[in-house]
């Protein structure tokens, strides 16, 4: 029922949406709670990126991507670090392979990674993709980790032999290793590697152009610095290479990609009904208790009671928000170039000004 219900709400976000425009007035008081949010929380640069289905409302870059250099942020063209919106993306990934019948959401992992060890209990795609799992988050200073891993694979020896934290289902645990797992699924279903998997079969789709993994070492057209604060300094954030975590949170992107990807979620067609309904419906644990967790896709209600769906980011230089409100069909994305920037409910007061 719950999800025939959410289907509804992307079927009503066609005709339902209620701002097609913003006015001179929302604009200069978007302008107005993005200045007061960058100076409380010292960001150095962000893009904000707002949309309808059919029409870019408001794209704008604020502050600097670059601030040695004086560079401008460009909504349409600076590249963030987009961190745990990353696990959005590789959603799409296990819903096309279950449409295609390559892929069993409830098969225990193994069927597709042989190689992931056995555990205590059976672990399965759903439970990893929604953090059911008990895969463990990361410890000590693995977060900063500046290893470069060539492949999926090799990123799985970080935890792979490690104990379940709990029998699966019993527990809900966020775990950006658990999408290591789901990246290494997604090439035993498809027959191919991770990343050009990705490519051809959702960022080409969508025409997000901008949207790419992040190679330290290769020249990447207008991305950005990454930066943290050190007492009231903004600094340089340290050296990581995020090739241990493709799938969890080693993308970059640009408001303007993340809102042509969640243009993509409005309606069935690029997915079916039914794939849209898995990814954004809030699994359960075993005793029943919602986790506000699909696969990939947060799933909750804000202050004001609009339900909203998609992720935040929390990366090294890199703080971001992605929602949907399926409801009236608006998209928001805030992108920052700082780590643990606290964005608090200001994302969310973006959304609450044009429903004003």
């Amino acid at each position: 029922m719950k999800k025939a219900i959410l289907l509804l709400f992307f079927c009503l976000s066609l005709i339902t949406g209620r701002a097609q425009t913003i006015t001179p007035a929302q604009k200069t008081k978007i302008d107005a709670l993005a200045a007061a949010f960058m100076r409380q929380q010292q960001v150095p640069g962000m893009a904000i990126s707002i949309a309808t289905r059919d029409k870019l409302l408001f794209s704008k870059g604020y502050g600097l991507a670059d601030v040695e250099q004086n560079v401008p942020v460009v909504a349409g063209k600076t590249k963030f670090r987009i961190a745990s919106i990353s696990k959005t993306l590789t959603a799409d990934a296990l819903m096309q392979l279950v449409e295609s019948g390559k892929l069993d959401l409830d098969a225990p992992v193994q069927h597709y990674v042989p190689s992931f060890p056995e555990k205590r209990w059976p672990l399965t795609t759903r439970q990893v993709a929604g953090h059911l799992g008990g895969i463990r988050h990361y410890r000590g200073n693995e977060f900063l980790s500046a290893k470069h891993y060539d492949n999926v694979r090799q990123g799985l020896a970080i935890f792979k032999d490690d104990s379940l934290l709990f029998e699966p289902g019993s527990q809900y645990a966020y775990s950006s290793y658990g999408y290591n797992l789901i990246s290494a699924v997604i090439e035993g279903a498809a027959g191919m590697d991770y990343l050009t998997y990705m490519k051809l079969n959702v960022f080409d789709k969508l025409q997000m152009t901008n949207t790419v993994p992040e190679y330290p070492d290769e020249i990447i057209p207008f991305r950005g610095r990454y930066y943290q604060l050190a007492g009231d300094r903004i600094v340089h954030a340290p050296f990581v290479d995020n090739s241990y975590k493709w799938a969890g949170g080693g993308f970059l992107s640009t408001s303007e990609d993340l809102v042509k990807f969640a243009r993509a979620h409005l309606a069935p067609g690029y997915l079916s009904g039914a794939s849209l309904a898995t990814l954004t419906t809030s699994q359960k644990t075993s005793d029943g208790t919602e986790t506000h967790y699909g696969l990939g896709w947060r799933t909750n209600t804000d202050k004001q009671g609009y339900h909203w769906l998609g992720h935040t980011g929390g990366a090294v230089g890199g703080t971001s928000k992605f929602m949907l409100f399926p409801e009236t069909g608006i998209i928001i994305v805030v992108l920052t170039n700082l780590s643990a920037a606290r964005l608090g409910d200001f994302p969310h007061q973006l959304f609450w000004l044009l429903m004003e």
